[in-house]
């Protein structure tokens, strides 16, 4: 009896052992970790996730879909295909809507194992595209798909999820190298350019009345329009009225002696030589009242903007008292600018070699180009002056209406050419303590932190010494998101299927 009984614990025990590796080899054949893969076309970004493909088992796809261009945000009107291709057969399924911006969930249940071309077709209202990943295995058992399952790596990379990143400015770019130019950083100040503007000054001494609007800094002038008037008002020197008046009597008597000299010599009453002494008389007389009458009215002699343009600076106050020739206004048209950088002596000798220039004010971000400007290097200095030891370089560019004439600005001479460089934006960089780093996109949802040394920079882009390679993907914005978000170490909830 007790054979019997010890028999049949025995057979239990091993139907419980095997029950027990039957449970375990069901549960590690269900942890197929997700494949991910992240392509790019010329105009979308591709970040998808699904199980392996296994025959006769349903793999479900979260395919990630960003619009390239200077933000990437989430496509969220669209047709998206997804085709399976093993060698002339296939199979397909498709969505018109996401599930929710930038996520499309699609299915696909393989019925033969081999080597596929899984192939995603975009159609939206604006443009098609095609993204191809080719050479993804189709395994016929999901044991099969276990045993062939690679070892998870251990990166270390920062995860930042599309959909943190679709939620602020973020944009990345492969890095490629490129020609660049050596650049020398300096100082400089924007200036009018010769001709472009005019002191309005005093055309008379008396007193100064302003003529409305026309004398408020910044406004709009014709030429030919009223801006100031100078009156004699009740001073007794140098009183433009009383000077008027005088030079109208002088000449209304010298024309008048000169009609009746015109007379007299013709009746041989008066000599020649005396005649051509009125006639003189006359003629400096009108010259004198032309030029004291000119512009002038009652109120007194009006001072007209000697050119269209607008008004940069007004020099003196209403009711002051100026004398003749005295700076009342500066009139600018502010079309054409000077850019004048101060080079140290020590780059002389590369001075000949700059063509263009980058140059940006303090007060913005905005980097300009001379070139984009339609302008061109006037002259640089041949040498220093006593009062600074700085060798000028002038450039003479358009004013695209942003561009103040008196700014200071930092400006990036661009000298001789480096080939070969590897280059990336400016907004890339991100700096601690002196030492700069960039995040490098790795996958479509990580990212890494890489230290970078620096070369050249003309204030849009910088020449990477070391810290990254060409076709890696450089983040050039959002990267203080990413540090942010990875020093919080939360993340939103992902939503994806795997």
């Amino acid at each position: 009896m007790k054979i019997t009984q010890n028999i049949l614990l025995l057979c239990l025990f091993v139907l419980g052992i095997a029950s027990c590796n039957q449970k375990e080899e069901a549960q590690e054949v269900t942890s197929l970790e997700p494949l991910a893969y992240t392509l790019y076309s010329e105009k979308t970004e591709l970040f998808v996730e699904f199980k392996p493909l296994v025959v006769g088992s349903t793999s479900r796809f979260a395919a990630h879909f960003t619009i390239l261009g200077d933000n990437f945000k989430p496509l969220t009107d669209a047709i998206i295909t997804v085709s399976l291709i093993v060698g002339s057969n296939g199979i397909k399924n498709a969505v018109d809507a996401p599930s929710s911006p930038g996520i499309f969930r699609l299915a696909l249940e393989p019925k033969t194992a081999g080597t596929g071309t899984l192939v995603f077709d975009i159609v939206t209202k604006e443009y098609t595209d095609k993204i191809t990943i080719k050479n993804v295995l189709i395994y016929p058992d999901e044991k099969t798909a276990f045993e062939k399952q690679p070892e998870p790596a251990e990166s270390g990379d920062i995860s930042y999820l599309k959909e943190q990143a679709w939620k602020v400015d973020f944009a990345n770019i492969a890095v490629k190298n490129q020609t660049f130019n050596d650049v020398i950083k300096t100082s400089g100040q924007i200036l009018s350019a010769p001709g472009d503007e005019m002191i309005v000054t005093a055309k008379a001494s008396g007193v100064v009345v302003f003529s409305g609007k026309n004398t408020i800094v910044g406004s709009a002038v014709n030429w030919g329009n009223s801006l100031f008037t100078i009156t004699g008002a009740d001073m007794t020197e140098n009183n433009i009225d009383a000077s008027v008046n005088e030079a109208k009597n002088n000449y209304l008597k010298a024309n008048s002696d000169y009609e009746r000299s015109k007379l007299l010599v013709a009746d041989k009453i008066v000599s020649e030589k005396d005649h051509q002494q009125v006639k003189l008389q006359f003629e400096n007389a009108q010259r004198v009242y032309s030029t004291v009458s000119k512009n002038y009215s009652s109120k007194g002699q009006n001072i007209l903007s000697p050119m269209s343009g607008f008004v940069k600076d007004v020099l003196v106050t209403e009711g002051q008292y100026v004398a003749s020739g005295t700076p009342l206004a500066t009139i600018s048209k502010n079309k054409r600018l000077l850019i004048q950088a101060n080079v140290s002596q020590n780059y002389f000798g590369r001075l000949p070699s700059i063509t263009s220039a980058n140059f940006k004010t303090p007060q913005s971000d905005i980097v300009y180009n001379t070139a984009d400007l339609d302008g061109k290097i006037v002259s640089y200095g041949k040498s220093a002056s006593a009062n600074s030891p700085f060798i000028p370089v002038t450039f003479e560019v358009n004013n695209t209406g942003q561009l103040i004439s008196g700014s200071i600005i930092e400006v990036y001479l661009k000298s001789s050419a480096i080939s070969d460089a590897l280059v990336i934006p400016t907004s890339s960089l991100i700096e601690e303590q002196g030492t700069f780093y960039v995040y490098v996109q790795t996958g479509g949802e990580s990212f890494q932190k890489r230290e970078v040394k620096l070369g050249a920079s003309d204030g849009l882009n910088v020449q990477v010494l070391s810290g990254i390679i060409e076709n890696e993907r450089v983040v050039t914005k959002g990267g203080y998101q990413i540090k942010l978000s990875s020093a919080s170490g939360a993340l939103p909830a992902h939503g994806h299927e795997h």
